[in-house]
């Protein structure tokens, strides 16, 4: 059975996206890491499903739906760099604003629907959403964190 995850996608992250001409094409890959500056996508596995959203002017959109190819480096990701100058991930320079340049990123390859930026979560529905954390315990949305994560 697979497992749905959940991606917060920045507005710098949303700005490159738009002004690199993504929006309505597919991701191929996305990108994880142990460091803050990425998303650890290290309870996802292969079948499983990551929303990436986004919270613009207090309302939560979806942006895009990845379901888990595989978690490893392949020919597509271009060379392993030799110096810390060189590109993390050439073959996958066009979704580099995906974490491509983050510290110890890892290239998760996905099938994703087009990125779009229309698609908000209706207010009712937020809360209803409910999550597992990583004790196995299912959480809701409480009305102080339904405040914090809509700002």
């Amino acid at each position: 059975m697979s497992d749905a995850f959940t991606v917060l996608w920045t507005h710098d992250t949303c700005r490159a996206l738009r002004k690199a001409g993504c929006v309505g094409e597919r991701p191929p890959v996305a990108f994880s890491g142990v460091h803050s500056s990425l998303p650890a996508w290290s309870g996802a596995s292969v079948g499983d499903e990551v929303y990436a959203l986004h919270v613009n002017r207090r309302v939560v959109f979806v942006v895009s739906r990845m379901r888990v190819i595989d978690m490893e480096r392949r020919d597509c990701c271009g060379t392993v760099p030799v110096t810390w100058q060189d590109p993390a991930f050439p073959g996958h320079g066009d979704w580099s604003m995906l974490g491509a340049g983050g510290c110890g990123a890892a290239a998760v390859h996905v099938n994703a629907t087009p990125v779009r930026f229309d698609t908000p979560v209706p207010g009712d529905l937020l809360s209803r959403l409910t999550w597992r954390n990583r004790r196995g315990q299912t959480r809701g949305l409480t009305r102080s964190s339904s405040r914090s994560t809509a700002s």
